[in-house]
């Protein structure tokens, strides 16, 4: 992770027009530090959360996406996607669906489980969750998503929020707009992924967008999108006003991510695990993994969070190709031990090539490949 002591330095001590972070409130509950970790679908489950919430840094963790035609169902999965511990805490259900009366249901049921926070997702990109009139399908029908927001408000006392992305299209770019919406009709909190729905996760976010929802409405608004570096993170914050800052891809890439930041902002050095840490932290997720689910899911997890925590790693490639064709808990543990006591002993594996970033990125909101495979 790119963090010189140079640049934290100067983040640190800049004089005026530095841009100072503080925690913010969501009603009565502080998010601090204002670092909040993004919901993404198949990765921020129980297991994830936890692994990243025991990191430090992060101010809220957030479930993912759970659709509220398997809640309200009782769907099983469904039911388990909103499984948490008190050490998460603050904890957001987030719920996606079109049909008001539905998510109404599911975000009374987030509430009796004892979420803090409801966050109703209308950010995904899928083509399924779209057509069903979920996600960032409802970014076309504004009045739909203004009675679903009137009727979640309700049902709950607890605080709602919401997932935006800047509009569906480049030409129909309206999150001022449905921001101001959601404002009137109680949302308490409001959190912006600077892309499109066309846009996927294609492309750079745009900052200056959100910047200008930030401006539109007086209730705390986060910014989300490409923040896989604690300097590009710093410089968006200060540059869009936001209150807080949301990470997703980039705390699988590394988990200390939001540590780092918190340092930073305490005027600390980042934090830099060594290999023994890194070493030692997949083998925390593979367990709690182990514990959780059937060992061809686990082995799915696994693979998918080594597949973007080794990237940057000298010889990650050739790792996570052993990973990748490993069938067997034995033989994962096997190339994890193989590989980082290689690195630790020698600084080097396989052909010694250093990945660029370049490559870090999702294509979907829906389950990465490799869990998909893993679960069928």
């Amino acid at each position: 992770m790119k963090c010189s002591r140079d640049f934290a330095i100067l983040e640190i001590r800049a004089k005026p027009p530095y841009f100072p972070m503080r925690s913010f409130f969501i009603r009565d509950i502080e998010i601090d530090p204002p670092l909040i970790l993004s919901p993404m679908a198949g990765v921020t489950d129980y297991t994830f959360r936890r692994l990243i919430k025991r990191r430090g840094g992060v101010g809220l963790v957030v479930s993912e996406f759970i659709s509220v035609e398997g809640l309200t169902r009782n769907n099983p999965k469904s039911k388990r996607q909103m499984r948490f511990d008190e050490e998460e805490r603050p904890f957001a259900v987030q719920i996606f669906g079109g049909r008001p009366e539905r998510m109404a249901m599911g975000a009374e049921m987030a509430q009796e489980v004892g979420a803090d926070i409801l966050d109703v997702n209308c950010g995904c990109p899928a083509p399924k969750v779209v057509k069903n009139g979920g996600g960032s399908g409802l970014l076309r029908e504004p009045k739909l998503l203004e009675t679903i927001l009137k009727e979640i408000k309700k049902t709950i006392t607890i605080p709602l929020t919401l997932k935006l992305r800047t509009g569906y299209t480049e030409s129909t770019i309206n999150v001022v707009d449905v921001a101001k919406m959601a404002e009137q009709c109680g949302v308490e909190h409001i959190q912006v992924h600077g892309r499109t729905r066309d846009q996927g996760y294609k492309g750079l976010a745009n900052w200056e967008i959100i910047r200008q929802v930030k401006e539109a409405v007086s209730i705390p608004v986060s910014g989300n999108g490409d923040i896989t570096t604690i300097e590009y993170g710093l410089q968006k914050w200060r540059g869009s006003g936001v209150d807080g800052i949301l990470i997703g891809r980039g705390a699988m890439q590394n988990p200390w991510i939001f540590r780092q930041f918190e340092d930073v902002l305490a005027g600390r050095e980042p934090y830099q695990p060594d290999v023994a840490e890194k070493k030692d932290v997949l083998l925390e997720f593979f367990a709690m993994c182990r514990e959780e689910m059937p060992e061809i899911v686990a082995l799915g997890k696994m693979k998918q969070l080594a597949g973007q925590f080794t990237k940057g790693l000298v010889g990650g490639a050739q790792f996570r190709q052993t990973l990748y064709h490993s069938h067997s808990a034995e033989e994962i543990l096997d190339n994890i031990q193989t590989y980082f006591d290689t690195l630790e002993h020698r600084s080097a594996f396989g052909d010694g090539v250093v990945e660029a970033d370049a490559d870090l990125e999702f294509t979907s909101c829906e389950a990465p490949e490799l869990i998909e495979t893993a679960s069928v």
